[in-house]
Order: C-alpha cells, then sequence, then structure tokens
C-alpha cells in the first residue's frame, strides 16, 4: 500500500509505472535512488528476498508472448476450417468422383476440430491468466497489456539487480553483514 494511512494521501495500491520510477527517485538522502534503498533495506532486513528474480524464470519468456496475434491466427484458422467445412458440404453433390477427396476432407475436419477446439480453449485459460495477473498487479486489463505487466516486470528486475550489485560495489555488503550481524544478536 502507497501513502496508506498517511497525512499524504490514502491510496490503496500502486501503478506498475511507478516500479520503473524507483531508479529515478532519489531518496530522503539524495545520495542515492528509491531503488537503491530499497535493495539496501532488504539486504539488512530481508537479505533472502534479495533473490526474489529467481522465482521469475519464465518472466523474460512471458514478455514476448503477445496475446493480439495469437487471436488473430486463431481466427484464421476458425476460418479456415469453416471453409473446408463448406467445401465438404459442396463435395457431397459431386457423386463418384469427389468420394476420396470427400472422405479424406471428413477425416482431417474431424481431427482439425477436435485441434481446433483444443486450442481455442488453451487461449481462452491463457486469457484468463494474463487477466488474473494484470488484475493482481492492480491494473485494468482493458487498459493494460500483459505485454506491459511484464515487460514492465522485467524491467524492474533488470533495475534491482543492476541496484543490487552497484550497492555490493559502494560497500554496502559491508553493512550488510554488520546488519545480519545484529540481526543475529537479536
Amino acid at each position: 500500500m502507497l501513502n496508506g494511512g498517511t497525512a499524504r494521501g490514502s491510496a490503496a495500491r500502486f501503478r506498475m509505472g511507478s516500479l520503473l520510477e524507483l531508479t529515478d527517485s532519489p531518496a530522503a538522502d539524495k545520495k542515492m535512488t528509491l531503488m537503491h534503498y530499497l535493495c539496501k533495506v532488504l539486504a539488512c532486513k530481508s537479505p533472502y528476498h534479495l533473490h526474489f528474480h529467481k522465482d521469475f524464470v519464465h518472466l523474460e519468456a512471458a514478455s514476448k508472448i503477445q496475446l493480439k496475434p495469437l487471436a488473430e491466427e486463431m481466427q484464421t484458422i476458425i476460418q479456415g476450417l469453416e471453409k473446408v467445412k463448406q467445401e465438404l458440404a459442396a463435395s457431397e453433390n459431386d457423386g463418384p468422383v469427389s468420394e476420396i477427396s470427400h472422405k479424406t476432407l471428413k477425416e482431417f475436419i474431424g481431427a482439425a476440430q477436435t485441434e481446433v477446439s483444443s486450442v481455442t480453449n488453451l487461449y481462452s485459460v491463457v486469457g484468463r491468466n494474463a487477466d488474473a495477473c494484470i488484475l493482481y498487479f492492480g491494473e485494468d486489463p482493458a487498459k493494460y497489456s500483459f505485454q506491459q505487466v511484464t515487460a514492465t516486470l522485467v524491467s524492474f528486475v533488470r533495475s534491482f539487480e543492476k541496484a543490487h550489485e552497484e550497492n555490493c560495489k559502494q560497500g554496502f555488503k559491508k553493512e550488510r553483514v554488520e546488519c545480519l550481524t545484529q540481526a543475529a544478536d537479536l
């Protein structure tokens, strides 16, 4: 929750774009960005979470999924199958001349309908899961695409890792050891 219960506001969520602004926003001391500060706090208070990106092993691949072209291709396949069905219906009146092609088309349509149905169901599940992911991150699926969510997360993870590496290079690693030592004493 952002600004929840503060004098500045009572925002109940954040926007995905806000994640990317952490690298540009200075922290209170103006010596580091909010992303660097976030990494520093995590290193001190919850070092296990510094490696959250390992839970996102498929994020990069997921960011390349484009649902709209998939939907368009699926519609093209469905329309093509309908044309084949029309051809089958037209060949029924051709008599013995088209008997072999009629039989072949009928077998093809039976198999193709099963495959098209399977792909349609799979696409439906993917669409629902993509919408659920968008909603999970507080965005509206009508305004924010799955690709935008995953691309934002990929950028955030990269920025987070870079900030953490920079913190380590600047001596925050020593502070992390001190924090862990203090935490162990508690």
